[in-house]
């Protein structure tokens, strides 16, 4: 007795789900993937048994045989999987798959993600010590979120430390006064260290006087 289409259906939905690992789904672009030869690593990463059976494969997903090959074939080439040739526990050789390629380019991803976090921290830390350094004293946790908010409003930290700068020359030791001088900075379009010497260099040369090169009150002036 043949099945009913709803019995069909019903047979695929126990079948089970695919599972794809978050990081392969969003980086598989990275390695030159297709679209469809994704969907078959997709369907090898959750085959219970390794042996690579390439007729089975294109029946269970209903593809031709000759354009499997061709995909598999291209995930070989692209250093994704290998096939290999091991003894089964019958001590028979066939052939079988194996995804550390895969797993290798997907620990580099991994670890150029740390890398690049450490050398953004180590940037934040070395203007921490410097502030620290300047003050005389540690930081509070709500200093470190004022500077860290420095940052993320694009102020470079070339110029926060010329702020910094400014702020020791004057004997203040306040991110308050700093975040004012950074204000007034912004106003003025002022974004690195030339543009604070250019405008420090005109603001002397307007004066009747010689003043040296951080007496300049940008709050006042």
């Amino acid at each position: 007795m043949s099945l009913s289409k709803t019995d069909k259906f019903i047979n695929y939905m126990k079948m089970g789900d695919i599972t794809i690992p978050k990081l392969l789904f969003l980086n598989y672009k990275k390695f030159n993937i297709t679209n469809e030869e994704f969907i078959i690593l997709a369907y090898l990463l959750n085959t219970n048994n390794s042996s690579y059976n390439p007729k089975v494969i294109a029946k269970e997903l209903n593809i031709k045989l000759n354009n499997l090959l061709i995909i598999i074939n291209n995930l070989c080439e692209k250093q994704i999987i290998s096939i290999n040739l091991e003894k089964n526990s019958n001590n028979v050789l066939e052939e079988k798959l194996s995804f550390d390629l895969l797993y290798s380019k997907l620990a580099m991803i991994i670890m150029d993600d740390t890398v690049d976090n450490l050398k953004e921290n180590k940037t934040s830390t070395s203007l921490f010590e410097m502030f620290e350094q300047e003050f005389g004293r540690t930081l509070s946790p709500m200093e470190y979120e004022i500077i860290n908010g420095w940052i993320n409003d694009n102020f470079s930290e070339e110029l926060i430390i010329e702020a910094l700068k400014e702020a020791t020359f004057n004997g203040v030791s306040s991110l308050r006064y700093i975040d004012r001088i950074l204000l007034e900075w912004k106003k003025k379009n002022i974004k690195t260290k030339q543009d604070v010497q250019k405008t420090q260099k005109k603001h002397r040369e307007n004066k009747e006087e010689n003043v040296e090169i951080f007496d300049y009150d940008w709050l006042n002036g």
